[in-house]
């Protein structure tokens, strides 16, 4: 039996560099195919060219028994392939129903069926488990809600095909193994599915096949059963991942020393933070755990100026309570890089060089004119430190990969020389080398005397870059750890009793 998809040959360049070399991507009909590689290696630039948000170069596309080249993202829905992105790609303002059918909207007598629209909207999201009013604005819901909500408008087109990017960064647990059954539940009806995930375990519980990419090139094709997990990094890096874990150990972790350079106490934001409490030493980097809900990214961002405190002190070098806007953060010496780089974070149509240089361009303009030799400088000297792979600072930021992007933004912030650097989850969706890559580079800015706020998901990337682990539970700092408390299973204890580490109670 034909595949449904056959990719092959496939080149692309960008300003005359190579993203993909000869690629190939074969999926069978009714299979869960994943599809694996760093930042970097080509698999997006793949998904966009099958989805015809780019044009190949050369090479070949069969969908379904026929030769393809979609004009689209649309003409390619419209022949059976639906695609959920990592960023929510939906209409906030509209309502559950309304995001669910856009495109497809269901008529009686000419006139919209909202009964019928309502129904099937309710009935998709039942597949989830999800039970909400469809009628509401999808903006009143929580980002894991309006994932799943993506999720359903996706298999509501009846596709053949289902590529889903990154599809559980804003899902739970729970919520992950309810997406789970929906895959294998489109398996078993003869849907297949692209799943593109850097989460190792998900790969293995409900893929069937891995395509593996590398360098723009088709490394390595095999069932995900004949694969161990070592041998699957090792293909997706091309060399030995201890030579990986070698690297990321090799600056040794900073306990930090002196007076806090950030001191936040009791602090209160919205609903969602009632009493948290955290410190950053010079030198330290400290890690902010919890749950969903728990009131990290609402605590950061009061940090940074972005939110208004209801109550509590934030000191940060010696000031109290003195930032009262992202401006004032930036001006005494804080970064931030927010958790959604798409829609904080980046610029995508200004160049990498922009986007670089965008916190630092008060100091590069003498009477509004900007000192471009002083940029180029600055920019050349950052992309070389931080690896950026580009194809020149000029190139647009948005067709950099997700890991390069990131190192972009910690490029921003680090060139103003800040006291402070925020991270709220710097690594998602960003793959095991670049992964490593950037918590090397955290470690080596922190032993330089920078002091590093570091909110992650994942327990063990926490675990393994602070020195010191702050629990929230609830809006509240339920344990300070630090010592040999620093490890998963105190950090998961901490989270479901908020009881405080004997190795180091908060402390007023």
């Amino acid at each position: 039996m034909a595949p449904l998809l056959s990719m092959q040959g496939i080149d692309k360049r960008f300003a005359g560099i190579p993203a993909l070399r000869s690629a190939e991507l074969v999926v069978e009909k009714g299979e869960v195919h994943a599809l694996i590689g760093q930042n970097g290696a080509g698999k997006s630039t793949m998904i966009k060219i099958l989805t015809g948000y780019y044009r190949k170069d050369a090479g070949e596309i069969l969908f379904d028994g026929k030769p393809v080249e979609f004009s689209s993202p649309q003409d390619a829905q419209r022949s059976g392939i639906s695609t959920i992105y990592q960023e929510i790609n939906l209409v906030p303002y509209r309502s559950v129903t309304e995001n669910i059918c856009l495109g497809r909207e269901k008529r009686r007598f000419g006139l919209l069926d909202w009964s019928a629209m309502h129904e099937e909207a309710r009935t998709l999201l039942a597949r989830f488990k999800i039970d909400i009013d469809v009628r509401r604005p999808l903006m009143v819901y929580p980002t894991a809600v309006q994932q799943m909500v993506a999720i359903a408008r996706a298999i509501g087109f009846e596709a053949k095909l289902v590529i889903m990017d990154e599809p559980t960064s804003s899902l739970d647990e729970r919520e992950v193994e309810v997406l789970f059954g929906v895959i294998r539940q489109l398996r078993e009806t003869g849907v297949s599915v692209i799943f593109v995930s850097h989460k190792l375990d998900e790969l293995y519980a409900v893929c069937d096949r891995v395509t593996i990419m590398r360098d723009g090139r088709t490394v390595q094709v095999a069932p995900m059963d004949q694969l161990s997990r070592l041998d699957l990094v090792t293909s997706m890096l091309g060399r030995e991942l201890s030579q990986v874990l070698h690297e990321g150990h090799d600056t040794a972790d900073a306990d930090g020393v002196g007076e806090p350079v950030l001191k936040v106490r009791n602090l209160a934001v919205g609903r969602k933070v009632r009493d948290v409490r955290f410190e950053v030493l010079p030198g330290e980097i400290v890690g902010l755990a919890g749950l969903l809900g728990a009131g990290r990214t609402e605590s950061v961002r009061a940090v940074f100026g972005a939110d208004k405190p209801g109550a509590g002190t934030i000191g940060f070098a010696g000031r109290e309570n003195a930032i009262a806007a992202p401006s004032d953060a930036i001006r005494a010496g804080m970064g931030f890089c927010s958790e959604d780089r798409k829609l904080e974070g980046i610029i995508p149509d200004m160049s990498v060089r922009e986007n670089l240089t965008l916190a630092l361009m008060p100091q590069l303009a003498r009477r509004g004119i900007v000192d471009e030799a002083r940029s180029r400088e600055i920019v050349d000297r950052f992309i070389k430190r931080l690896g950026i792979r580009c194809a020149g600072p000029e190139q647009r930021i948005r067709e950099l990969s997700g890991g390069n992007q990131q190192k972009v933004l910690l490029a921003r912030w680090l060139c103003m020389n800040p006291k402070l650097l925020i991270l709220d989850e710097p690594t998602r969706g960003i793959d095991v080398g670049a992964k490593a890559e950037i918590l090397s580079l955290i470690r080596e800015l922190a032993g330089q005397g920078l002091g590093v706020l570091m909110i992650s998901s994942e327990l063990e990337e926490v675990v393994e870059a602070a020195s010191r682990i702050f629990v929230l539970r609830d809006g509240r700092t339920a344990a300070e750890l630090k010592g040999d408390a620093v490890n998963e299973q105190s950090v998961m204890a901490a989270m479901a009793h908020g009881h405080e580490s004997t190795q180091g109670g908060v402390h007023g």
